[in-house]
């Protein structure tokens, strides 16, 4: 009975299915069973899909495309264990994945895996959870997900783990999320900070690289320095630096070390408990160039407070950064300079490195095939001239001015951003600004102006603004194109560039050629635009448009309506009528290539002797350009001595037809006969008079003379001055009328004639443009005697009638003079 009652019970029953052994080597038939009820094929559906995860990226691929994610997603919840721990495991594999962690992200998993993270759980799980969640949380919605799903508490709780697993997986998980700030706030206010601490000797490196890497990003705040210090973090890990086992990570804790010592409190407190010399020592001690520079680095960043610099200055730290100069090390030589660079903030540093002799090999290193050498060397550069004349002179005896250009004519951006700060600088100093423009330095700085980099605009503009002082210069940059790219950095939509920009052109616009070059690229258009805005509106945006008007008084006159008595009138100036706001001004020669219209003719000043009048385009100054025929007279005046010999026994009146064909060609103006002869009568009649009331009298009649004479108010009409013109506009072929030919003028020409000859025999007045063709003449003349030495009376302003009763002076605002301007 026993035997069968043995038997009976080992026999399956009806309802039960007889054990079935099943040996699979295809992954789909695996993923179906992850679907099975029996908590033993689970097991070993996911034991398996993990092994084969383990093999490979493709296999992982494999198993996301048979649809094996989606339910090892459920299962690392199951109520089993041994099924728990292998779909974590299986899991786990496939989530370095990217299109995995797409899915899991998409199958909203994370809280599943947080809720695994309890200390009850086995270890295998903690590690594969961690494992997972260190995979996910380098996309960001995932590590906000995890943030916001509070892991870091048990993540934290798992840095005590004793599995080098789990430790390494939490570390890592944490290193990704303190990316962001409110996990690194979050890991100070739950003493993760402590936990990280006590993990720094740990005897696996990859756990050590970790803790310091996380602990790195966690000091950039400063309240977590504070809590660092708290822990005594900084003994631990001066304590990990002098350790030699740890040598291979001592980059890492340098970089962490740089963190902490930005505080002055931690910097007081190693120079106190002998850590600095520490870190001096891993400066000067030869060994590995990765450590060496990561110490110098260290140093520059420690630098950048002032405190801080203070207290590496009296560590005498310039002479251990000049002696590592000399190292054959690229990576060493760039890190120094960077230091050096930060340690010239202090100006007792500044003189401190030129004393040592520090500035000619750094000027040497501008010359290294290195480009990163090449940068920071000029970034040192930079910060030692910045404001120190004698290391501007050092870097110019160590020959620095031809490898300064050169790297702006070949190197990066940020190459040429600094070299040509340190041209800025060097080019306060007169004789260092000639010796840098004899290497070319203006037409270099062309190429650059058309960068998209605002850094290494700001600090080209500042450089031609600094180099553009005297004509030469000026001209050079002209030459080489460079005032079309200014013109259009005036546009830029950054605040430094333009107000920058603004400061070049108030400086290359203080010569006539230069100025009228500017004007022809729209920068009058573009300064009035600014100067209308007041946001872009800046002190250079005025400055600049005062110096372009100052130096193209046709401009000017058109714009303003006004010319001073300190503007003085030259021959090229013309008068194109009155402008309206935001119009812009066309040169001469733009206007005279215009078919004859029934506008107002332009009026034309050109004083010039005819031998200077010569219709060669090549040595005679262009209509643009009025400034270029003072600079070039006297060679004109040699070089066509025979033309001109020949223009003088021409006749006046054969060269009529040409003049508007001239003044088109070449953009030349003709010689004008009657207002030569006025100056000369001018000079001859009015000059030797005494009383300046006599001379400015004298001058109007001579004025009024040539322009028709006197004219009651009433008998206006019968001047018929516009007939007049009109006739002399068909006579020349040509819109613009020099003015020695008008001989019936009204108050516009008269006041124009009476400015124009003021100018030329050296009597000050001012021209002032009214409406309808009104125009008059305001002069300074000082009356009675000094009632005590020294003390003279004041000038009163009269504005000159040149029109009804020419030579009568009426004192300004009188009813007279009111009358005149505006009748």
């Amino acid at each position: 009975m026993g035997k069968k009652a043995k038997k009976d019970a080992e026999t399956p029953t009806k309802d039960e299915f007889d054990p079935l052994s099943i040996e699979s080597k295809r992954a789909d038939t695996v993923v179906l069973m992850l679907n099975s009820p029996e908590e033993v094929v689970l097991a070993k559906a996911c034991e398996a899909i993990c092994k084969f995860a383990e093999k490979g990226e493709e296999n992982r691929i494999t198993l996301m495309a048979l649809g094996a994610v989606e339910p090892l997603s459920r299962l690392i919840s199951h109520e089993d264990k041994s099924v728990r721990r292998n779909a974590f495991m299986a899991l786990g594999n496939m989530a370095s994945n990217g299109d995995v962690k797409k899915l899991l992200k998409k199958l909203d998993v994370i809280p599943s895996i947080i809720a695994r993270l309890s200390p009850e759980e086995d270890v295998v799980i903690h590690e594969f959870a961690t494992q997972c969640l260190a995979s996910l949380a380098l996309d960001f919605t995932c590590k906000v997900q995890i943030f916001d799903s509070d892991a870091l508490g048990p993540l934290i709780h798992l840095l005590s783990s004793n599995d080098p697993d789990v430790v390494k997986n939490s570390v890592e998980c944490i290193y990704n999320l303190v990316q962001d700030l409110p996990s690194r706030v979050a890991v100070c206010e739950l003493n993760g900070i402590s936990l990280l601490l006590g993990q720094l000797r740990s005897e696996f490196p990859v756990i050590q690289e970790l803790i310091l890497r996380t602990l790195e990003r966690i000091t950039a705040d400063k309240e977590a320095r504070v809590a660092f210090r708290e822990e005594q973090g900084l003994e631990k890990l001066l304590e990990f630096l002098t350790t030699k086992e740890y040598s291979d990570l001592h980059v890492e804790a340098l970089q962490l070390v740089s963190n902490c010592l930005e505080d002055v409190e931690a910097m007081l407190h190693i120079q106190e408990t002998g850590g600095l010399q520490i870190l001096l020592e891993f400066v000067m001690t030869p060994g590995l160039p990765e450590v060496q520079s990561s110490a110098v680095k260290a140093i520059a960043k420690v630098a950048q407070s002032y405190e801080n610099r203070k207290i590496l200055h009296e560590q005498d730290v310039e002479k251990s950064l000049m002696t590592l100069l000399a190292v054959e090390n690229n990576r060493m030589r760039s890190a120094t300079c960077q230091a050096v660079a930060v340690m010239s903030k202090n100006l007792t540093s500044k003189d401190t490195f030129r004393l040592l002799d520090g500035i000619k090999p750094i000027v040497q290193l501008l010359r290294s095939e290195s480009a990163e050498v090449r940068e920071s060397a000029a970034q040192a550069l930079s910060s030692l001239t910045s404001g120190n004349q004698l290391n501007a002179y050092a870097v110019s005896e160590a020959e620095g001015e031809e490898a300064l250009v050169q790297q702006i004519q070949e190197g990066s951006s940020r190459e040429v951003a600094y070299a040509a700060s340190v041209l800025t600088n060097m080019a306060a100093q007169e004789g260092l600004r000639r010796n840098i423009l004899s290497h070319g330095a203006m037409p270099t700085l062309v190429g650059p102006l058309q960068s998209k980099d605002t850094h290494l605009l700001v600090c080209v503009i500042q450089a031609v603004a600094a180099l553009a002082c005297d004509a030469e210069s000026r001209t050079e940059f002209r030459t080489a194109g460079g005032l079309p790219h200014l013109v259009k950095l005036l546009h830029s939509y950054n605040t430094e560039v333009r107000r920058n920009a603004c400061w070049a052109v108030s400086v290359c616009a203080n010569d006539e050629s230069t100025a009228s070059e500017l004007c022809k690229f729209g920068a009058l258009g573009v300064l009035q635009d600014i100067n209308s805005s007041t946001n872009r509106r800046n002190r250079f945006s005025d400055i600049a448009l005062q110096k372009l008007l100052d130096n193209n008084l046709s401009a000017k006159y058109s714009l303003t309506g006004l010319l001073s008595s300190t503007d003085i009138i030259t021959d090229g100036f013309y008068d194109p009528g009155q402008a309206q706001s935001g119009q812009s001004v066309l040169d001469l020669a733009s206007l005279s290539k215009q078919v004859i219209n029934q506008r107002r003719p332009v009026v034309a000043v050109n004083g010039k002797p005819q031998d200077l009048c010569a219709h060669d385009p090549a040595q005679e100054k262009r209509l643009d350009s009025p400034s270029e025929s003072r600079a070039t007279s006297a060679q004109s005046n040699k070089s066509g001595s025979r033309a001109s010999s020949k223009a003088k026994h021409r006749d006046e009146d054969e060269s009529k037809p040409q003049q508007g064909k001239e003044v088109e060609r070449h953009g030349l103006l003709p010689w004008d006969s009657a207002l030569c002869s006025l100056i000369a009568e001018a000079t001859k009649s009015i000059l030797p008079l005494q009383e300046e009331r006599e001379q400015h009298k004298a001058l109007a009649i001579l004025v009024s003379d040539a322009m028709g004479g006197p004219v009651s108010a009433e008998r206006q009409h019968e001047l018929l001055w516009e007939l007049h013109l009109s006739e002399l506009k068909h006579e020349e072929q040509s819109n613009v009328i020099l003015i020695g030919k008008i001989k019936k003028g009204t108050y516009c020409h008269r006041a124009l004639l009476f400015k124009a000859l003021s100018d030329k025999i050296g009597l000050y007045s001012s021209l002032v443009r009214g409406d309808y063709n009104r125009a008059w003449n305001e002069v300074l003349i000082t009356e009675g005697t000094p009632k005590a030495p020294g003390c003279f009376p004041q000038p009163c302003k009269y504005v000159v009638d040149l029109m009804h009763n020419p030579g009568e002076l009426m004192r300004s605002n009188s009813p007279a003079a009111v009358k005149y301007q505006c009748i």
